[in-house]
């Protein structure tokens, strides 16, 4: 059975499929802060569709992270860890892209069980 969740005109932010849930890409809303708050608003962004979906983030098992600029790399990481914690940590892919939207410097695809 497949549940969607958290319908935008678009997509749905959330989908589950056999005790998968998979979050479409998230950016933050505040394109004027740097890279290490714009990974902050994401991960709460995500924290909260999570718990709609019935998980945490103890339960993200993978990652894939679009930046803008892989210099700003080490800003990410630092929200990125102390969001997670040492112990629930997701395999992780980070991809150079060269456009995510006006003032974008991050998008974040993740899945997760349930």
């Amino acid at each position: 059975m497949v549940k969607r969740y958290l319908k935008t005109p678009i997509m749905h932010r959330a989908v589950e499929a056999n005790g998968f849930v998979f979050f479409g890409g998230i950016t933050a809303d505040d394109r004027t802060a740097g890279m290490k708050g714009q990974t902050e608003e994401i991960l709460a962004k995500l924290e909260k569709y999570l718990a709609e979906a019935g998980t945490d983030k103890t339960k993200i098992v993978t990652a894939t992270c679009y930046v803008m600029d892989l210099g700003m790399k080490d800003e990410m990481n630092a929200a990125w860890v102390e969001w997670f914690g040492a112990e629930n940590l997701p395999s992780r892919a980070t991809l150079g892209v060269s456009e995510l939207g006006k003032g974008a410097l991050l998008e974040v695809v993740v899945t997760a069980v349930k």
